[in-house]
């Protein structure tokens, strides 16, 4: 495995990470599927090196990749602006609406997980509890008002690309 992320992060930075990352047996077998190899590492280390178009072929998944983000930033920006057309109050701030209570529900969530005493068998749930609101929700909000991590996420690879 070691050798194809090798060859992936010269040609296609996003499908090496995505191969090195939790996913990597889907995309170990979207680049199989692509080059229609078997899909195993060596066997997709085989066929980038004895084929010259296979550089090509990854770049395309690694662009295609590229395009569906851009498209899902549009349709969040479409949906913003239509929403900001409607009539009604609650349809123009809807989001608005939604991520404060969200915001209010993760306030005192946390006020009472820092504060009140937490029986021992309901400590596993309240830190999963946390790791949702903060890993997924509040995240969700920030990317979505004020971007997403793409740079994080770039920088991220570029550091991971360096040290291997």
């Amino acid at each position: 495995m070691e050798s194809l992320l090798n060859l992936l992060k010269n040609v296609a930075p996003a499908l090496a990470t995505a191969a090195a990352g939790p996913l990597g047996g889907l995309a170990v077998k979207a680049i199989a599927d692509k080059l229609g190899v078997p899909d195993n590492a060596d066997a997709i280390t085989q066929a980038i090196a004895a084929d010259p178009n296979a550089a090509q072929k990854l770049a395309e998944i690694d662009l295609k990749q590229f395009e569906l983000e851009v498209r899902d930033r549009e349709d969040a920006r479409a949906m913003q602006i239509a929403a900001l057309q409607q009539d009604g109050w609650l349809a123009k701030n809807f989001i608005y609406v939604f991520a404060s209570i969200w915001s209010l529900f993760a306030i005192a969530f946390f006020t009472a997980a820092s504060f009140a005493p937490i029986p021992d068998a309901n400590v596993r749930v309240v830190d999963t509890v946390v790791g949702v609101l903060i890993g997924t929700v509040l995240t969700g909000f920030f990317n979505f008002f004020y971007g997403s991590s793409k740079g994080s996420k770039d920088k991220t690879d570029a550091l991971v690309r360096g040290t291997k």
